[in-house]
């Protein structure tokens, strides 16, 4: 039924403000009220019906205003806010979609005329060359089309003088020079494997192909200004973490308003079997006429007649060509960046092994192009998102931790002696390096005192470190075990002694008092945008002790740094890092780091799944789970290669040195044999059938499976095994295959595992090699180990016994639940026990 005027009339409350449709009333607000309203709405955006009665009592002006009306004023606000933030954002990818498009359309009209030239000039040189001169050329050094490029790229400079108009010819030349690299065709780009540009991807990134040395090229957006954007990538030593420092020794202003800057540049060593790299630079800033600006770098060389820097020691002075980076704005304040790298690191002053990492471009591309776009990316995360914090912490806190981590492990690793660092005698190896460590201002920090009375009185650091060479092994899963499965390899005596070292003192090497972790608990802190660094704290739990010994921690804490554990990334540089830190670690907090860094020497990509991380069981071709090969022949077709470096470092009080010491020379000797056999079980090497022949096809394995067999129909009355054929070989196959766990181990004290089939090989994830290093008791819980230490006499006396289902643990420490278990005596010829034989029945992970 139609309204009445008079109904209408009073609907309209009065004139002006804003309106609301209820049921076909039309609400007028005034101005007050839509600011009454709107001040409730900032507090509570969806205030609940006594909240709505309590705002109509407290204004007045509210008072003729029914409460049904109100709600659907929050309501229609509500929406109006979330329609304004959709349209904000999409505006936002739309200016991001644009900017992108116009970057791919550069990049299409770059790749157009480089194919161009390409053509020419591969038709320039076939009409004007003879054929038998072709024939005969050398070219194994570079290409014919890249020939006629290579003094494009290092041109012949005119002598020049260190005055202000000899170092501005050099800048504008080097100016020229990488503009034609970073938006021309000086240099033919190709994209580098493993990078999808997209408006989600870091960005177009490619790497050189025929060029003098190694180069790499990146373009991509952020959302940063220009100026923001110039002023982080030149300050190198904050973004890139194999950058020990750079020294701006001189700066001259232009007539055209940039600036030329002397530079001196060190970067650390990735390794500790090569030197580091420096370098002696121009830097060039500059603003172009469309408003972008650049910063365009190259080496300064003697040739050039300008400043010289004198050799220093431990370093290897390097060469970088024309590069730098070009910025330009686009509509939203973000900006277009085009980063160029491209350098001679003097591959020839390392050993022969480690040159590819000295003349890969992906490596370069990897290790300090992309880098610098990350950087970027993860500034203007913070800038969009500056509330979100972790654990108390904002971004650009975690942010230092991490870096802090990265190059304290960097300076150790590298052990420069003017940071105070010298090495001491070995004790007749010269597998582990010992530095130590007295400079005041590397201890600064470690001394301080605590709540308990207790001062740190530790004066000096100690560093073990190693390098080893690795054959065919992933380094993303090797890391993955690292970092998941540390009882595997680290001590918990040397854990504690590091934790006290640092926060309580004083320093006294633990002995057995010490016991066991009860086991690690990883509380994640922040991750990069692609993920491809985490930070987190390892709380290492159940440290025991007695009451005197209270000065030290129960538990141990430890920040981490993980990177590279993408195993399908290609030559990624994979890195645990970690220090023992205080339960409540403040940001400044004093960092001893230890750690890994396992670097890839071959760019093959690994085609492992990424769900094969640390099975172990894997090591075998017939695993029922994780890795598997695509074919008899292993993964890939060539062995690849990485070295390991290993540093770890101590606090200690002086006149400890030699205990300390031998304590962690044979620490990081132990690692190392932990490390060598993870690095065995988990190689592809040891896949495939061949493998598999080897471990079983031996007379011993036949024999033995005979013996199970015999045992097992003699004790229980039944056949084990459903064998159609009659041969051992047919006995020993359907043992491997059988459905169950079935594993032998030896009849000793402490039993250990001799023999397992493939399902108990999978239930225990290990591998054939490392089964003996795996005893029985270790795989039982405290309920399982005491019903067999009451079953064990029955197995002895009566030959056999029946364990009711539960849980064990797998070498992993991952719980297994099994519906029941069966343990019988395997005897030999001589009707003698041989072992003690356990069959598993139904098992599954939990």
């Amino acid at each position: 039924m139609a309204m009445s005027c008079k109904d209408s009339n009073r609907a309209r409350i009065t004139t002006g403000g804003e309106g609301v449709m209820d049921n076909g009333k039309y609400v007028r607000y005034t101005p007050e009220q839509v600011e009454a309203l709107e001040r409730l709405y900032h507090d509570c955006p969806k205030p609940s019906s006594m909240r709505r009665q309590q705002l109509i009592r407290e204004c007045p002006i509210l008072s003729n205003i029914e409460p049904k009306q109100i709600k659907v004023w929050f309501q229609n606000r509500r929406c109006r806010e979330k329609q304004r933030k959709e349209a904000s954002r999409l505006q936002s990818v739309n200016r991001k979609l644009s900017a992108m498009n116009k970057l791919l359309m550069e990049e299409n009209d770059r790749l157009q005329k480089q194919v161009s030239q390409l053509v020419y000039e591969n038709s320039y040189f076939r009409q004007h060359t003879p054929s038998n001169a072709l024939a005969t050329k050398d070219t194994s050094c570079e290409s014919v089309v890249t020939s006629g490029q290579h003094h494009h790229l290092t041109p012949q400079h005119p002598p020049r003088d260190a005055s202000p108009a000899g170092l501005l010819s050099i800048a504008e030349e080097t100016l020229a020079e990488f503009l034609s690299k970073a938006t021309g065709t000086a240099v033919e780009w190709v994209q580098m494997p493993g990078m999808k540009p997209g408006p989600d991807s870091i960005g177009i990134v490619a790497i050189s192909h025929g060029c003098t040395g190694v180069a790499a090229r990146a373009c991509g957006l952020v959302g940063l200004e220009p100026t923001r954007v110039v002023e982080i990538l030149k300050d190198r030593p904050m973004w890139f973490r194999y950058c020990r420092a750079v020294d701006v020794l001189n700066v001259l202003p232009t007539a055209n308003g940039g600036t030329i800057e002397l530079l001196y540049m060190q970067l650390y060593a990735p390794t500790t079997l090569a030197p580091g790299r420096d370098f002696w630079l121009l830097r060039y800033t500059s603003v172009m006429d469309d408003g972008s600006l650049v910063v365009s770098e190259r080496s300064l060389s003697n040739t050039q007649n300008g400043p010289t820097m004198p050799p220093v020691q431990n370093f290897v002075r390097a060469e970088m060509f024309p590069s730098g980076y070009l910025v330009r704005p686009y509509e939203g304040g973000g900006s277009i960046i085009h980063i160029v790298d491209h350098m001679n690191l003097e591959a020839w002053s390392v050993p022969e092994v480690l040159r590819p990492l000295y003349e890969s471009s992906t490596v370069l591309a990897q290790k300090t192009t992309t880098a610098a776009l990350r950087h970027l990316r993860q500034i203007a995360q913070d800038v969009s998102q500056p509330n979100t914090t972790n654990m108390g912490r904002r971004p650009a806190a975690l942010r230092a931790l991490s870096h802090r981590l990265s190059r304290g492990f960097n300076e150790a690793l590298n052990g420069f002696s003017d940071e105070g660092w010298s090495m001491i005698g070995n004790d007749g190896m010269d597998d582990v390096i010992i530095l130590v460590n007295t400079n005041p201002d590397k201890l600064m920090g470690l001394n301080v005192s605590f709540n308990n009375g207790y001062t740190s009185i530790c004066n000096a650091v100690l560093c073990a470190k190693a390098s080893m060479l690795l054959q065919n092994v992933p380094p993303a899963i090797l890391l993955r075990f690292l970092r998941e499965h540390r009882s595997e390899w680290a001590d918990n005596n040397i854990d504690a002694y590091s934790a006290a070292a640092i926060k309580m003192g004083p320093c006294t090497l633990l002995g057995p008092r010490v016991g066991n972790f009860g086991g690690q608990v990883i509380l994640p802190l922040a991750q990069t945008i692609e993920h491809e660094e985490l930070l987190e704290v390892i709380k290492l739990e159940g440290v025991g002790h007695s009451p005197e010994d209270a000065m030290l921690p129960r538990d141990v804490f430890l920040l981490q740094m993980c990177s590279g554990m993408d195993e399908n990334a290609v030559g990624t540089c994979a890195e645990l890092i970690f220090a023992p830190i205080d339960a409540s670690f403040a940001d400044d907090a004093p960092l001893l780091p230890s750690g890994f860094r396992i670097i890839p020497l071959d760019s093959v990509k690994e085609t492992s799944s990424p769900n094969r991380t640390l099975d172990l069981a894997s090591a075998l071709e017939t695993g029922t789970a994780g890795y598997k090969p695509s074919n008899d022949h292993g993964v890939t077709s060539g062995s690849t290669r990485s070295v390991m470096t290993i540093a770890f470092e101590f606090a200690f009080e002086s006149h400890m040195q030699d205990n300390v010491a031998s304590m962690a020379r044979q620490y990081v000797r132990s690692i190392i044999s932990s490390v060598q056999r993870v690095a065995l079980a988990l190689s592809p090497s040891h896949l495939g059938r061949a493998g598999l022949r080897s471990h079983l096809g031996t007379p011993e394995a036949h024999t033995l499976t005979r013996w199970i067999c015999q045992s097992y129909r003699s004790y229980m009355g039944v056949e084990l095994l459903n064998c159609n054929g009659e041969g051992s070989e047919s006995i020993l196959k359907a043992l491997w295959h059988h459905s169950d766990a079935i594993m032998c181990c030896s009849i000793k004290a402490m039993p250990v595992f001799t023999f397992a089939n493939q399902a108990g090989l999978d239930m225990l994830e290990t591998t054939l090699v490392a089964l003996q290093d795996i005893s029985l008791d270790k795989i039982f819980d405290d309920h399982g180990r005491k019903n067999l230490v009451s079953e064990f006499p029955h197995i002895m006396n009566q030959g056999f016994t029946s364990l009711q289902g539960g849980i064990c643990l797998s070498s992993m420490s991952r719980p297994v639940s099994y519906e029941r278990a069966v343990a019988w005596k395997v005897l030999n010829d001589d009707e003698t026990a041989n072992c003690i034989c356990f069959m598993f029945v139904n098992w599954s992970f939990v």
